[in-house]
């Protein structure tokens, strides 16, 4: 994730705060890590959690089906572990993350690998590389890698922010 301090973070779809935890402890206190998810439930669980850790760089978000509501121009970084699949509006989700991302932000997919037929995960939550880098296209994201070596079932694939083209 190459986390460094002060680094605000978006951690989407941060169900209990288990990476939000661990990334919160990276940023250091300077850092902020915007914990999204869309299950009031969920937030209050990671409240306490953050509580119990003694953290307090981090502002839980209930976010939309189709927008994190996150402050424009304002990530480093976006995470999305095993979640983008189950979006119901993804492109309308990356577009509100696209906004949220700074200029050179970054945004991380972790996903199963749909390639692997080993991978035991119903084929549903499974997402192939190629589709991922495909449905990304219409952003203003450049794909940057794919590690699908470091972890045993998940593809990482990394793109950045791009600045749009100039129009005339």
């Amino acid at each position: 994730l190459k986390l460094k301090q002060g680094m605000k973070v978006a951690d989407i779809g941060a169900g209990s705060g288990y990476f939000s935890r661990r990334m919160a402890r990276r940023i250091g206190e300077d850092g902020l890590i915007y914990a999204v998810d869309i299950q009031p439930e969920m937030l209050e669980i990671l409240g306490a959690n953050m509580k119990k850790a003694g953290l307090k760089n981090f502002r839980p978000i209930l976010g939309g089906e189709k927008d994190p509501k996150l402050p424009d121009d304002s990530i480093d970084l976006a995470l999305m572990v095993d979640v983008y699949h189950e979006c119901s509006h993804p492109f309308e989700m990356i577009q509100s993350i696209c906004r949220a991302l700074k200029p050179g932000g970054r945004l991380i997919l972790v996903e199963y690998r749909k390639e692997d037929d080993s991978v035991p995960i119903k084929p549903l939550h499974k997402m192939t590389e190629k589709q991922v880098r495909r449905e990304m296209e219409p952003h203003p994201l450049t794909w940057l890698k794919t590690d699908s070596d470091s972890l045993p079932w998940q593809h990482v694939i990394v793109f950045e922010k791009t600045n749009p083209p100039l129009s005339n």
